[in-house]
């Protein structure tokens, strides 16, 4: 499989799920594989608890439910993400997975003292929708702030191509703006994939 496609809303009828249908209907239209991790319709548990960190850092052991997510983003070339953006920062079920998932061990070790990221080789396309108008989160430099964020999660890993695509004032805008930006997103996709 090429791709794995990290997807977290828990609405249906979101256009977070109009751009995942998008972003499946672009891969499909180019032959490309993908397999994808609907985190909700999956009910992933995102808790990380005390036992758990401990199997990871002491046993070098992962439950059962991570160790079959750690198999499948280890197949894939890209991992496709797409969330909103809640309270400046992603779902918690989203957050939750990088915990349990993205482990010492799997995702990054330490080798002479230095940290070494292993997911080196893949790289991370994210799509975020904002609330709020982009002129209006300028003033934040909230693009550099995800970049930061993001680099610091997935660069961490090493991964080195990271890309992203924000679409602002989602509830706002008219159905026609709606549909320019899923143009978009195929456009995005085709060309980062």
């Amino acid at each position: 499989m090429e791709v794995v496609i990290l997807y977290a809303h828990p609405n249906p009828a979101s256009f977070n799920n109009a751009i995942k249908d998008k972003v499946i209907d672009t891969l499909k239209s180019k032959g490309i594989s993908y397999s994808l991790r609907d985190l909700y319709d999956m009910n992933f548990n995102p808790v990380l608890t005390g036992r758990q960190l401990y199997d990871i850092f002491v046993n070098s052991k992962v439950d059962e439910d991570v160790k079959q997510e750690q198999e499948i983003i280890s197949q894939a070339k890209t991992l496709i993400v797409i969330h909103p953006i809640w309270w400046s920062g992603m779902p918690a079920i989203l957050k939750g997975y990088i915990d349990r998932v993205f482990t010492y061990g799997f995702a990054y070790k330490e080798e002479n003292g230095e940290i070494v990221g292993l997911l080196k080789g893949k790289k991370v396309v994210i799509i975020n929708t904002f609330g709020a108008d982009e002129r209006e989160l300028a003033q934040f430099g909230i693009k550099e702030c995800f970049g930061k964020i993001y680099y610091s999660i997935y660069g961490f890993c090493g991964i080195e191509q990271i890309k992203t695509k924000f679409l602002f004032a989602v509830p706002y805008v008219s159905d026609e703006d709606r549909k320019k930006m899923l143009k978009e997103v195929q456009t995005f996709i085709e060309e980062n994939i």
